[in-house]
């Protein structure tokens, strides 16, 4: 009797229908569907498990921002920084007071209306329009410049480029007011009381760096550090502390900055968010050096980046799954759909010998889905590690006898030559795991391969190892898919319109890895390939 069941699968806020033709003994077939459907409900499960944790960082990388903000705000520098499109990205108040930027120009935040109005509040525009053109075709370039204002005023400015994962990706400018400044002295003849007591009293670290030596470091370094100043004072070599802070000539008063890595004390690194600031007009230059500790913010930014990255991959291998499933059940489906229309039509005109070609298909498409679903929930297993390795005393050689006759029943076009030689030809293996690891590598000799070809499967003995190797006379695989061979989902780009759902090869791999086992793989385009796979041997004490 031929029963009909329609189900459907809501798999991420999708419905799929599938309708199935079978006899009552195929109602495994159904039960492998819920099975799939629960599969993918834990995986929408994880990824809102894992959009939580993403939050939560994104929460505390927020707070690291603003109390970067609240640094930048506090530098006596305006600031402004620039994308490498020339959209304004950000600025600090300091920057507005001293340029004196009404409030609609600011909201605008046009460039190009900003840059039209620095040069109305210059006297030589020309020169700073020079400079303009030299910084856009040269996007590495460190500027340092002296801008005359219409009003008397003399700012200093000075930009650098900044980076992203080895790209520029826009410019940081820096401006200060130099028009009353008299001669700076450096910075260890500045009146001690009064800046002591500043720097005392800020929760930035502060390093003083004259020379070659460092010459003061206010009580937040010391926390930070773990040092006391009598140990750094003294003759200790600056670069034991700062890792990766980069040695350049800044002009003198510049400021830049920096992310700066350091090494505390008791080995353990932290990074810093760094002004750094040069005075250099003395015989011994001297440099400072403001920080705030940004460790958790860069270890939430990596953490972040590997969950967007991971999440991007599961959403990407996620559709790609739901294409791969929906490409290959509609054929199976599609000959179950039109069989059974057929049958429905001349049911009472047909004899048993026209109706039976029919129930093959239809049996013939149910196993196919079968298979894909087997292929499916094992992979799903073997990812998760809910797999169990159980050896027992096996024959090799009757196993493999068998698989080739179940393989040659339903494929007689194609003759697999097998040869077995050597020991360790009766071992303790796992047989439930062992046989989707021949059978796949077979059945993919048998479809690659042309009609009335012969596929050679060998079985030896081998150091200690059972060696089996499969090599067909196929169509083989292109150099450019061999890294990728073992990836689930992933078909070779000369398959054309051959079956398959790309699963096969990943869990071959996963099952030899689980037998603490290696594969390897030799093939030339349009001639051969050969699989070889080396299973640990232990012998059968029968």
């Amino acid at each position: 009797m031929l029963e009909i069941t329609f189900a459907y699968i809501d798999a991420h806020s999708r419905e799929f229908n599938y309708s199935f033709g079978y006899q009552r003994s195929e109602e495994v077939v159904e039960e492998c569907m819920y099975q799939w459907s629960d599969e993918l409900k834990n995986t929408q499960k994880y990824l809102q498990q894992e959009i939580a944790e993403l939050k939560k960082k994104e929460v505390k990388l927020q707070q690291s921002l603003s109390l970067l903000r609240s640094t930048l705000e506090s530098t006596a520098h305006g600031i402004i920084a620039v994308s490498l499109k020339g959209d304004i990205l950000d600025f600090n108040q300091k920057f507005v007071d001293m340029w004196r930027i009404s409030k609609p120009l600011t909201i605008s935040r046009n460039y190009i209306q900003w840059q039209d109005f620095f040069k109305d509040e210059l006297k030589n525009p020309e020169a700073y329009s020079q400079v303009m053109r030299e910084i856009s075709n040269q996007s590495d370039l460190k500027s340092y410049d002296i801008l005359e204002l219409k009003d008397g005023r003399i700012f200093a400015q000075s930009s650098e480029p900044q980076w992203l994962e080895g790209k520029i990706i826009g410019r940081v400018w820096s401006i200060w007011d130099i028009t009353q400044s008299p001669q700076t002295e450096e910075l260890p003849k500045l009146k001690e009381a009064n800046w002591c007591t500043l720097a005392a009293a800020t929760n930035a670290s502060i390093f003083v760096i004259q020379g070659q030596n460092l010459s003061y470091m206010n009580p937040a370094a010391e926390v930070l550090t773990g040092y006391t100043q009598e140990e750094l004072l003294t003759g200790f070599d600056p670069c034991q502390l700062f890792k990766n802070k980069k040695r350049q000539h800044l002009h003198n008063k510049d400021l830049e900055y920096q992310e700066i890595k350091i090494l505390e004390k008791n080995g353990t690194e932290r990074w810093l968010a760094c002004a750094v600031a040069m005075l250099n007009d003395q015989e011994t230059p001297v440099e400072m050096i403001a920080g705030i500790d940004i460790t958790e913010y860069k270890q939430a930014e990596s953490d972040l980046s590997q969950s967007l990255a991971q999440l991007k991959q599961l959403s990407e291998l996620k559709a790609h799954f739901m294409s791969m499933v929906c490409h290959q059940f509609r054929t199976p489906l599609n000959v179950v759909s039109f069989s059974n229309s057929l049958l429905k039509r001349h049911i009472n005109e047909c004899d048993e010998q026209k109706i039976r070609p029919l129930l093959d298909h239809i049996q013939s498409s149910v196993e196919q889905i079968t298979k894909m679903l087997d292929d499916i929930l094992l992979f799903a297993k073997a990812e998760a590690a809910t797999v169990n390795y159980d050896a027992k005393p096996l024959n090799l050689v009757e196993f493999c006898n068998d698989l080739i006759a179940q393989i040659q029943t339903n494929n007689s076009e194609k003759r697999i030559d097998f040869l077995s030689q050597g020991s360790y030809l009766t071992t303790c293996m796992d047989q439930e795991l062992l046989k989707p690891i021949i059978l796949n590598l077979l059945n993919n000799a048998m479809k690659y391969s042309p009609i009335d070809s012969e596929v050679q499967f060998k079985l030896f003995g081998e150091c200690g190892k059972v060696v089996f190797q499969v090599t067909d006379r196929g169509i083989g695989i292109p150099v450019a898919d061999r890294g990728r061979l073992f990836e689930p989902f992933y078909r070779g780009s000369n398959i054309h319109n051959l079956p398959g759902t790309g699963l096969g090869l990943s869990i071959v791999k996963t099952l030899v890895d689980l037998h603490r086992g290696y594969i390897a793989v030799e093939s030339e385009l349009g001639i051969s390939t050969t699989f070889t796979i080396m299973l640990p041997a232990v012998k059968s004490k029968l």
